[in-house]
């Protein structure tokens, strides 16, 4: 009998550890969620900031070149931003990692990386660790796709 108090004890505790992990990761993914929230709004001003001095300061015929390149960079940087916030959300609301949405925020990233690189400036290696991370995430994400199905 007093053996099974024991045992009956000794997982009260076990489930009173987890019940106070689970408030404490709880807890932690929203204020992650919380300062995803006060980064997109920063992103947000800035990224009208900078379209405001691009569209008025750029003479006619250069607003093609490097400024449309970074303003581009800009707008992915707020989808890449929001992707992760929907990724905390979805962590929040399931307690899972959805595994497609990171390889799709990934895959948006390097889309970001290459759109917005200097082809003077980057070297040959660079171009293919570039082109292998696009082809292993595109695997990996028509992997996982495919196997939700």
């Amino acid at each position: 009998m007093a053996k099974r108090a024991r045992q009956l004890l000794n997982q009260l505790k076990d489930d009173n550890f987890l019940n106070r992990l689970s408030q404490f990761e709880g807890s932690l993914s929203k204020v992650l969620s919380l300062g995803m929230i006060v980064v997109i709004l920063a992103m947000i001003f800035d990224l009208a900031v900078v379209l405001a001095t691009t569209v008025f300061t750029t003479p006619p015929g250069d607003f093609l070149g490097q400024p449309v390149l970074d303003l581009f960079g800009f707008f992915l940087s707020v989808l890449i931003a929001l992707e992760i916030l929907e990724n905390i959300t979805a962590y929040i609301q399931n307690h899972v990692v959805q595994v497609e949405l990171v390889i799709a925020t990934a895959l948006t990233a390097v889309g970001r990386k290459i759109i917005i690189l200097d082809l003077e400036k980057i070297t040959g290696t660079t171009l293919i660790g570039l082109a292998i991370a696009i082809f292993a995430l595109a695997i990996s994400y028509w992997i996982v796709r495919t196997s939700h199905r």
